[in-house]
């Protein structure tokens, strides 16, 4: 899995994060989801909040966006991977999309496991 933290931007509701998500896995999966950790200008726990990336077929590469309700762009300093909360999908282990994951970001914003 590679995931990548695309752009962070202002929008109505709060903060829009933008990912490019790639499955690399050899499998398709019918579901995957991640908890992140989001933290403030001062290093501390804003938030912990679940990512749906819903289905993802088998070397595809698509691009999500989630808008987080009350966020300030401006204010977070680094995303956190905390766990994978669903990775399913025919023949593919629940770790498989930790074990995986690899991580960038085009942002200013700090992003990792």
């Amino acid at each position: 899995m590679s995931l990548e933290l695309n752009a962070a931007q202002p929008s109505d509701k709060g903060c829009r994060l933008t990912f490019v998500v790639s499955n690399v896995l050899g499998a398709d999966l019918s579901k995957a989801a991640f908890e992140i950790a989001l933290f403030n200008e001062a290093g501390v726990i804003d938030r912990l909040t679940v990512l749906d990336f819903k289905d993802l077929p088998a070397g595809k590469t698509k691009v999500t966006r989630f808008d987080l309700a009350g966020a300030d762009c401006g204010k977070i300093s680094r995303v956190l991977i905390n766990s994978a909360r669903e990775c399913a999908g025919t023949g593919v282990e629940p770790a498989a999309c930790m074990r995986s994951l690899k991580t960038s970001t085009k942002t200013g914003i700090a992003f990792g496991v």
